[in-house]
């Protein structure tokens, strides 16, 4: 927040709640005073002078604290309303003084605190000190006649009595309204910092927000770049088959049946592959992605491992079931949720154990990539490379499940789906294949 949008905050008003707190306090506060002034009658403890008669004293008392239900919804009229009463109550010699010096205290604490006006709540603040301390040398004046004879006969110490009496006067007051001042100063800038914290972090959230999208849809076009090969791929050897078809079909109408037969299921693995792609590709025209990374397979899935070896993990590898081709799609996204699990492993888990493993079943392919690290989530855990793995997995149908393990450590694991003439290839190997957790 810049210099000038602090000078320019506004304290929000307060909360129906915080009014209701308010009306409850003053009520509280005004009957404390009641209770304050019929003691002081009681004990005939007229400081002040004289008092006036009974329901004057009422009334004044009932000036002074009864506004402060409305200290924070008016701060600035009452402690206008505040001042006068209790500079009025004094000079009528009210005897009521302990709770009427309170209510005046946080009259003033509260504009300081609430006042939405900086400029007028410093001025009245100021103005109302220098009233108060103005009316406190009336009443020397007005007092320094009225000290009876003897008054301090027993006064030993070197300032002379009744400057003394001044000089301690003027300093409670000065501590009394510079804490005013002070405190409600405080709470200001405590809430404006407040204010300032919330809108950093609702900025941060957007800023976070905002990263998270532009990854998803940057890893939606890489996803969709290289099904875009996979198609094209699918699409050359058709338009090879067909080739070869037609020039056998008259010689050998065998090959030209198996021709055939290959061109269907090309084109089968093409649809499929392409339906994938318009999937994926939700991202908004124009949008632009880094290249690539170079293509990973099922079968490269060695590679990574040997790689957490080289760094000091003892990782192992394990296949269950029968291995069957997979779509070229699905066997990169095996890859790349193995790649960026075992990266997060090195980077974060502080692991020494990595197991990997691949399960063939009968209508999916597993993945399964678990360590010993940290049983919290890693830092970045709901990062951007666990958003390339949803996005990738998403785009096969698959399930993926990130979350540490019961036992300790940090699990991956993704099932992705078999087009049916591969789960129909493994499902009799896939009926043997073990679970393990």
């Amino acid at each position: 927040m810049t210099v000038a949008q602090r000078d320019e905050w506004r304290r929000p008003a307060p909360t129906p709640e915080q009014r209701r707190i308010d009306l409850w306090i003053g009520l509280a506060v005004t009957l404390l005073a009641l209770i304050s002034l019929t003691l002081a009658r009681s004990t005939g403890a007229f400081l002040l002078g004289p008092p006036p008669s009974g329901p004057e004293q009422v009334l004044w008392t009932v000036a002074v604290t009864l506004p402060l239900i409305w200290r924070r919804r008016w701060p600035a009229a009452t402690l206008l309303v505040v001042s006068v009463a209790f500079i009025a109550a004094q000079a009528r010699s009210a005897p009521e003084t302990q709770l009427s010096s309170w209510a005046l205290f946080s009259a003033l604490y509260t504009v300081g605190a609430w006042g939405r006006d900086r400029r007028l709540a410093r001025r009245l603040r100021i103005g109302v000190i220098a009233a108060m301390f103005a009316w406190l040398g009336v009443s020397y004046v007005v007092s320094m006649g009225q000290i009876p004879d003897g008054a301090f006969a027993d006064a030993v110490g070197p300032v002379p009595p009744v400057l003394a009496a001044m000089v301690t006067g003027v300093l409670i007051n000065v501590l009394y309204f510079g804490f005013a001042y002070f405190f409600g100063e405080t709470s200001w800038v405590a809430a404006r910092r407040e204010h300032e914290l919330r809108a950093q972090a609702e900025e941060l959230r957007r800023s976070q927000a905002e990263a998270r999208e532009r990854a998803v849809l940057g890893e939606r076009v890489r996803i969709a770049r290289e099904l875009h090969d996979v198609v094209a791929h699918h699409v050359s050897v058709m338009g090879v088959q067909a080739s070869a078809c037609r020039r056998v079909w008259d010689r050998d109408p065998g090959k030209a049946r198996t021709a055939l037969s290959a061109i269907e299921q090309s084109a089968r693995t093409a649809v499929d592959e392409l339906r994938r792609m318009l999937g994926v590709l939700r991202a908004p025209d124009g949008d632009t992605a880094p290249p690539p990374p170079s293509t990973g397979t099922v079968d490269r899935i060695d590679e990574l491992v040997e790689r957490a070896r080289a760094a000091g993990l003892t990782a192992t590898v394990g296949v269950y079931g029968e291995p069957v081709p997979l779509p070229a799609s699905v066997s990169q996204t095996a890859y790349r949720v193995v790649q960026e699990a075992v990266t997060n492993t090195l980077k974060h888990a502080g692991a020494g154990l990595l197991d990997v493993r691949i399960r063939y079943l009968a209508r999916e392919v597993e993945l399964d990539v678990s360590d010993d690290g940290r049983t919290g989530a890693p830092p970045h855990a709901d990062g951007l490379g666990l958003i390339g793995m949803r996005e990738r997995v998403a785009a096969q149908d698959g399930v993926l499940e990130a979350g540490p393990r019961p036992g300790g450590g940090w699990r991956v694991r993704a099932r992705l789906p078999l087009p049916a003439e591969t789960s129909r290839l493994g499902e009799t190997a896939a009926a043997g294949a073990g679970w393990s957790a």
